[in-house]
């Protein structure tokens, strides 16, 4: 007797929690996902800010078709000169500053966090590396060190040593910023904590004290980059410039990819004393660059990140004065929905589910529930998935309405 895929998925898979929200997918197409029975599901998170640009967007599956049908993988990566990884460079680096004008392509978030964790003390010279608390930057052994909470990581200590923690939009903790340090990572918006934007000025201060300590300054915009704020990288509507830039997410359009960004000097120190400081045998691969330039070139050549700003306020706006909603933390459309009583948000995310529409929820934010939808939603759509948000709100607050 065969196995049924949710029978597989449960009996051979590796999982990831105890509580997979097991989604069956058969397809997906723009702003929506299908299961196995047809049932449509607006996406309301991009996987995780993965698919700003909608799934399957048909200039993207282009893109790599075309390169599909020239080559795939050739060499690890540096080795060959590849026309999807030069032309994508030539591209991003059109618009942004001219001091980040070498890019390390990676293959993950993580993987991008590790790499400038070991670039900010082979630069430098130090060790210690700052994060701020409630942060996320992945869950390898380095990335893993960042994290601030000991729930998680306390299975897997020790961990890697020199790391600092002090609190985002602490001012004063900003003297913890010292000579031994070699860089300071942080995320222009925090987001596992339930997006929590940088305060008036303080980017600015984290940028002055890494200068007079002359350290690395390494801004994480692996969730908050290509137009998810508003702006094309949000260091850019924060006007703050740092050290190294940290992509990943959505930079591939749906397929796994990530990139350190810097300026030549920096970004060119893996290249010697040792030689390969840092190699990677599947980073930049061909098919998934040319993708990912086809993401580019939409967000440049249309009106998509201009209409960020409008389409999240819209969304917020629908459900803001809901009697359970408390709070409506937002950047662009990267918004955290906090609510009255924490015992809301279950009944919130299951509700929303079984109506239709996929959020989710924040690591270190119980209170919380995350919207980061595909930036190509048009307000008719979202407005009916915030009808869907309201009517599960509606259902979280009758279940203790008795109470």
């Amino acid at each position: 007797m065969s196995l049924s895929k949710r029978d597989i998925f449960f009996s051979h898979l590796a999982q990831t929690s105890p509580l997979s929200l097991a989604l069956e997918v058969s397809r997906a197409e723009g702003v929506f996902i299908y299961d196995t029975d047809g049932k449509r599901y607006f996406d309301l998170n991009s996987g995780i800010s993965v698919s700003s640009l909608g799934h399957r967007h048909p200039k993207v599956i282009d893109a790599i078709k075309k390169q599909l049908e020239l080559y795939m993988h050739t060499m690890v990566y540096g080795e060959h000169i590849q026309s999807p990884q030069t032309e994508y460079a030539d591209l991003l680096f059109q618009h942004l500053d001219n001091s980040l004008d070498c890019i390390y392509f990676l293959n993950s978030g993580t993987e991008v966090i590790e790499a400038a964790m070991k670039l900010s003390r082979r630069v430098t010279g130090r060790y210690e590396i700052v994060a701020c608390r409630n942060a996320y930057h992945g869950s390898t052994q380095g990335s893993e060190s960042l994290r601030s909470d000991k729930e998680y990581s306390r299975s897997f200590l020790p961990l890697i040593p020199g790391v600092r923690h002090i609190e985002f939009n602490d001012f004063d903790a900003i003297d913890n910023i010292g000579c031994r340090t070699a860089g300071v990572i942080i995320e222009p918006v925090q987001a596992e904590a339930g997006v929590i934007p940088p305060a008036q000025n303080y980017l600015q201060a984290i940028r002055q004290r890494c200068d007079e300590m002359q350290c690395l300054l390494v801004f994480d915009e692996i969730q908050t980059g290509f137009g998810r704020t508003g702006a094309l990288f949000a260091h850019q509507k924060f006007s703050v410039l740092p050290d190294l830039l940290c992509l990943g997410k959505a930079m591939g359009g749906g397929l796994p990819i990530g990139a350190l960004v810097g300026n030549k000097k920096t970004i060119n120190t893996f290249s010697r004393n040792p030689a390969l400081g840092h190699i990677s045998t599947f980073a930049g691969n061909p098919v998934i660059c040319a993708g990912a330039k086809a993401v580019l070139e939409l967000l440049l050549d249309t009106d998509v990140v201009k209409e960020v700003e409008e389409k999240g306020k819209y969304l917020s706006d629908i459900i803001a004065s809901h009697n359970i909603v408390k709070e409506i933390r937002r950047e662009g459309m990267m918004m955290a929905v906090e609510l009255e009583k924490r015992k809301y948000l279950k009944h919130v995310v299951q509700r929303s589910f079984e109506l239709g529409a996929l959020i989710d929820y924040f690591l270190f934010n119980s209170r919380s529930f995350r919207l980061a939808p595909p930036l190509i939603y048009n307000f008719e759509q979202l407005r009916e998935a915030g009808d869907i948000l309201l009517e599960a709100l509606d259902f979280a607050e009758s279940q203790y309405s008795k109470s």
